[in-house]
């Protein structure tokens, strides 16, 4: 019998802000976003009655925590810099959620990290499919393993 193939998407949201120096518009300002980022993982779904999780390829929960673990504990209410950027070198009062990046913090460069970032936690019984980072309500990158 054929597996049926699966996957699941989580949504997740924070605010960050970055600039874009050199850029010839607006962004080589620093300014912000609420960011959208879409998880999607595949896996089996257990089938044993007696699990707890039985019917499902992973708990939501424990999805969150990966999530909340490995990208928004660094990202959410941070402020993205390139470390050899002029802001960079700026005296902020407040240093503790400031990101300084060895790239360009644009939406492509900040979702490749955030890949980077869950693949290293991924839970052993999952693959991450995609991963989509919704900058403005009609502006998103999406990195895909197919």
């Amino acid at each position: 019998m054929k597996k049926e193939k699966i996957t699941l998407t989580k949504l997740f949201s924070f605010d960050a802000a970055h600039a874009l120096e050199n850029y010839p518009g607006k962004c080589k300002y620093i300014h912000g976003h609420t960011y959208h980022l879409h998880v999607t993982i595949s896996g089996e779904i257990i089938n044993k009655v007696d699990h707890p999780y039985n019917g499902m390829i992973i708990d939501f929960s424990e999805m969150k925590l990966w999530v909340q673990e490995s990208v928004l504990q660094f990202f959410d209410h941070a402020l993205l810099l390139n470390k050899s950027s002029k802001a960079a070198k700026l005296d902020f009062p407040e240093k503790g959620r400031i990101y300084l990046t060895s790239y360009t913090p644009t939406c492509e460069n900040m979702l490749l990290d955030i890949v980077a970032r869950l693949k290293k936690g991924i839970p052993a019984s999952i693959q991450l499919c995609e991963v989509r980072l919704q900058e403005t309500p009609s502006s998103f990158a999406t990195w895909s393993d197919h």
